[in-house]
C-alpha cells in the first residue's frame, strides 16, 4: 500500500504500529525518497511541520485539529531514545 493512504487509515494502536513498521521498510527500500536521512535532520523535519501544520491544513481544506495530545507526542518521541 502507499505510505500516503496508509497513513490516512491510521486510527488506532495496531495501525500506527503497523505505519511506524511501513515507515522503517520505506526508508531501507527507498532511501533516495527520504528528504531527511539522519535522525537530526528528521527530528529538525518534524519540528519544521509542526511550526508550519496550520498551513498545511488550510491547504488541503482540512479542519485543523484542535485536541492534541502534545505531551503524548513528545513521550512517544522521548521513549524512542530509550526503549529497545
Amino acid at each position: 500500500m502507499e505510505l500516503y493512504k496508509e497513513l490516512q487509515q491510521v486510527n488506532n494502536k495496531e495501525q500506527f504500529t503497523q505505519f511506524i513498521s511501513s515507515l522503517t521498510t520505506d526508508f531501507k527500500l527507498k532511501p533516495d525518497e527520504w528528504e531527511n536521512n539522519d535522525i537530526e535532520s528528521f527530528l529538525q523535519g518534524v519540528k519544521s511541520w509542526v511550526e508550519d501544520m496550520e498551513g498545511y491544513y488550510e491547504n488541503n481544506n482540512l479542519p485543523i485539529p484542535k485536541d492534541i495530545d502534545w505531551n503524548y507526542i513528545a513521550t512517544i518521541f522521548y521513549v524512542g531514545k530509550l526503549y529497545e
